[in-house]
């Protein structure tokens, strides 16, 4: 199967999940590192980086 950057970039890019809740969010690494922005569904503040899927 091929990946394709464009299709990469689309799913991976600037998505952090929150560590409460696991909700999915689209925003600036800048914005995570200062605290400035908050989950929707929980408040919480802490997130992770999405994981992408390693194949081979």
């Amino acid at each position: 199967m091929v990946k394709f950057p464009e299709a990469v970039a689309r799913l991976h890019h600037n998505v952090f999940v929150c560590k409460k809740c696991k909700a999915k969010m689209r925003t600036q690494m800048a914005r995570i590192l200062q605290k400035s922005v908050a989950c929707r569904k929980c408040g919480s503040k802490v997130f992770r980086p999405i994981k992408s899927k390693q194949t081979k």
